[in-house]
């Protein structure tokens, strides 16, 4: 399920790959993260909502259990290590509480469910790398709507959005994806399927 790169649209800034520029880019490892992504109804809904009212996330709608991290690990082992970190963890489920804006965005925030916290703080560990400054204590699970929204576009956008209801208000995680971001596009490495031994 190859997410598409994000584009540019009226009201919406361009989203770059990453902060760095292109020469610094090629010399750095990959971005990666650990996503859930959402059953299909919700994944349906929030894609016509974004074509509806013209704005993009960041690829297809996911949850992240880590935000993008670089790691000095090769993709083989960074795998291996989530396999054993996912092993012995079961489906669970994920709350959504309701809409939040953020500067330059709005998504469906969720429940900090504590078994939820704890897989973030063992996916934190799971491996060396860098750690985004929402991660750890600041953590806020959520599903993206729109990204790099211009300061003009905010509260039009709000009005907008915080009269929609999403058709789901839990869904089940039953597998984790490891995904590597590669010149704008997020790649699939791995699924790891939940409570069958983290995977093949």
């Amino acid at each position: 399920m190859p997410p598409l790169p994000p584009t540019s649209v009226p009201g919406v800034a361009h989203l770059p790959a990453s902060e760095t520029s292109p020469g610094t880019a090629q010399m750095l490892p990959p971005l990666h993260s650990l996503v859930a992504w959402p059953p299909a109804e919700l994944d349906g809904w929030l894609r016509r909502t974004q074509e509806r009212l013209n704005v993009r996330a960041f690829g297809l709608p996911h949850l992240n259990l880590r935000a993008p991290f670089r790691t000095p690990l090769g993709s083989r082992d960074l795998v291996s290590a989530f396999r054993h970190l996912l092993a012995d963890t079961p489906p669970f489920e994920i709350k959504i509480l309701g809409w939040k804006q953020l500067p330059n965005a709005l998504m469906l925030e969720c429940e900090r469910a504590p078994e939820l916290l704890a897989l973030h703080r063992r996916a934190l560990g799971a491996v060396p790398s860098s750690q985004a400054p929402h991660d750890g204590d600041s953590y806020m699970p959520h599903l993206t709507l729109a990204l790099g929204i211009l300061p003009w576009a905010e509260a039009h956008l709000w009005e907008e959005v915080r009269r929609l209801t999403p058709p789901l208000t839990h869904f089940t995680v039953t597998a984790l994806s490891l995904t590597r971001e590669m010149r704008g596009e997020v790649q699939e490495l791995h699924t790891f399927p939940l409570g069958e031994g983290g995977g093949l």
